[in-house]
């Protein structure tokens, strides 16, 4: 794997990919600066070398170049945050972009316009793909979060540079720690899977296996489980159509000597609300009117007692409404057991949106080894997927 610490880049333009699809609120201000700040180690080895840095990235879903989505919103923060003035180019290719990256100097920094101004771009377009690569001199990709997206800029572009490409320092680091867990040898490994559906989740449980000992299953998809072996389960969540994939996977984890762990109790609420009702009942036997939105206090002991125990640990997925404070605690718990386990010497990698949220909500960013910036990446890479934007660098 050739990454940025292979090239001198002295006097060269880097043509960046980075992910700053970043979330802004109505004032365009960036709520959360974490995908800024993972692609400043790439940014400055490159400026330290002598180097500049041409930046391109997506912002949201535009159809039709509104202004909304325009990346001139995150100059501000992005220069704040590496500590170098960035300048923003209302464009991506032509003229424009070209004349900018034409006179940029060494130890400059150029942000250009959303790639997704062009329809091109998502489409994987070749001719769009050739016109970006006639800005940089090396093409560097740092961004994991697109890494499963055969587009332009992510897995055609690199076709433009075949000497001259490399992964950046956060797609390195990754790629390394998906690897570490699918690959792992220090056992026992555990998968904490959660969230609301089984169906998204299902080619993830499937492949993974084959290299876990065990499974924890918790949120709304958990309730697909219970209601499959019999149980009662209220107004739960539930996928009708997936009860019989359930057994399936429980039967396929069973002749791997894989131990499932589902939740034993819930906190149930008589509606979806922070001012809802609410008692603890036996998973098995809630009633009617009634739905699970967190596991409960016995759940949170034997999920503990699991994690404790486990040398290698992989979270993706919250097991309760952990953005509602009443059904916080069973998510809140599981974090704060898994940021135990790795001060104990385990190996912990979260990531998917939720749990993501969940790790900094808690404030657990910094007491768990890894967390992965790119959560449909990480699931698909963990599927046993190749990643276009990966297999472009290879």
């Amino acid at each position: 794997m050739k990454t940025v610490n292979d090239i001198n880049f002295k006097g060269k333009k880097a043509l960046i990919r980075v992910d700053y699809n970043v979330p802004l609120d109505e004032n365009f201000n960036v709520t959360d600066t974490t995908r800024i700040r993972a692609s400043k180690p790439t940014i400055l080895k490159i400026l330290e070398d002598g180097g500049s840095c041409i930046l391109m990235s997506h912002l949201g879903r535009p159809k039709n170049r509104e202004e909304e989505f325009s990346l001139k919103h995150i100059v501000k923060t992005l220069s704040e945050i590496l500590g170098v003035q960035a300048q923003f180019v209302d464009d991506c290719i032509g003229p424009k972009a070209e004349e900018a990256v034409n006179t940029c100097k060494s130890g400059e920094i150029i942000l250009l316009e959303n790639l997704r101004y062009y329809e091109e771009e998502t489409k994987g377009d070749r001719e769009f793909a050739e016109k970006l690569s006639r800005l940089g001199d090396v093409y560097v990709n740092d961004a994991f979060g697109t890494a499963h997206r055969a587009h332009a800029s992510t897995a055609v572009i690199a076709d433009f540079f075949p000497e001259n490409k490399c992964f950046g320092l956060l797609l390195a680091s990754e790629v390394k720690n998906v690897k570490k867990v699918l690959e792992t040898n220090v056992k026992p490994v555990l998968a904490v899977i959660g969230g609301a559906k089984v169906s998204s989740k299902i080619t993830v449980i499937e492949n993974i296996l084959d290299k876990i000992d065990h499974l924890i299953i918790g949120g709304g998809m958990a309730f697909t489980f219970i209601k499959a072996q019999g149980g009662k389960i209220g107004s739960s969540l539930v996928e009708e159509d997936k009860q019989d994939l359930a057994l399936e996977i429980l039967e396929m984890a069973k002749s791997k000597s894989v131990r499932v762990h589902l939740p034993v109790d819930a906190v149930i609420a008589d509606s979806f609300s922070e001012f809802a009702n609410t008692k603890i009942e036996d998973v098995n036997n809630i009633p009617d009117g009634w739905m699970g939105l967190d596991v409960g206090p016995k759940t949170n002991e034997l999920f503990g007692n699991v994690i404790s125990e486990s040398k290698t640990i992989l979270w993706n997925g919250p097991v309760g409404v952990f953005e509602m404070e009443k059904f916080e605690e069973g998510t809140k718990s599981l974090g704060y057991n898994i940021a135990k386990a790795t001060q104990d010497g385990a190996f912990s990698l979260v990531g998917g949106g939720d749990s993501v949220a969940a790790v900094h909500k808690f404030n657990l960013s910094d007491k768990v080894s890894y967390v992965s910036t790119g959560g449909g990446a990480m699931l698909e890479m963990l599927e046993g997927k190749s990643l276009p934007g990966i297999k472009a660098l290879m």
